[in-house]
């Protein structure tokens, strides 16, 4: 199965990222072979930039991604947004793309699950 996961909001600031991500974790610890794939949109690209430093205790984003890469998920960004917030020639966390509509597209009719948060 696939899932895609759209993510608009900012990484902090309310809970909706953490709770996307702590979705897809799941679904990748219960179902493993599902194809997990997360899609930044608008202030969400912002949680693609590397080393977060957050108040010990307090969920770090950076991190939580990592760990989608790491089961074997992926992670792309919207290239216009990006460009949008001057961060089209920032370093992006290992392993996440720049990507683009015509790909999130693709992604969203070929995924059986299409989560937006």
């Amino acid at each position: 199965m696939k899932a895609l996961f759209i993510i608009n909001e900012p990484p902090y600031g309310n809970e909706k990222m953490y709770n996307a991500l702590r979705l897809a974790l799941q679904i990748q610890k219960d179902a493993p072979d599902t194809d997990v794939r997360v899609f930044l949109m608008a202030d969400a690209v912002t949680a693609a930039l590397p080393n977060h430093e957050t108040p010990n205790g307090y969920y770090n984003i950076s991190r939580m991604l990592q760990l989608v890469l790491n089961h074997r998920g992926t992670i792309k960004l919207c290239g216009s947004c990006l460009q949008a917030r001057g961060m089209s020639a920032l370093p992006l966390l290992e392993g996440a793309q720049k990507s683009n509509m015509q790909e999130l597209a693709a992604w969203t009719l070929d995924s059986e699950r299409v989560l937006v948060f």
